[in-house]
């Protein structure tokens, strides 16, 4: 999917001058930085993504 069509959100945990984004769609999330909005984008399964934020929420990461 190009990165044009995706609507970014920062994340809620980013300080100000280190800020992760992140865009939903319906079978993917998508993480880049938001100091560089035009460089690489991760794509990541939407299982893989809401398992990472589990384990994050758990403290197992």
């Amino acid at each position: 999917m190009p990165q044009h069509d995706l609507t970014f959100r920062k994340s809620t945990k980013s300080h100000e001058n280190e800020c992760v984004e992140v865009a939903d769609t319906a079978d993917a999330s998508y993480c880049r930085d938001s100091k560089q909005a035009d460089g690489p984008v991760l794509r990541f399964p939407r299982a893989a993504w809401g398992a990472f934020i589990a384990g994050i929420k758990a403290g197992d990461l």
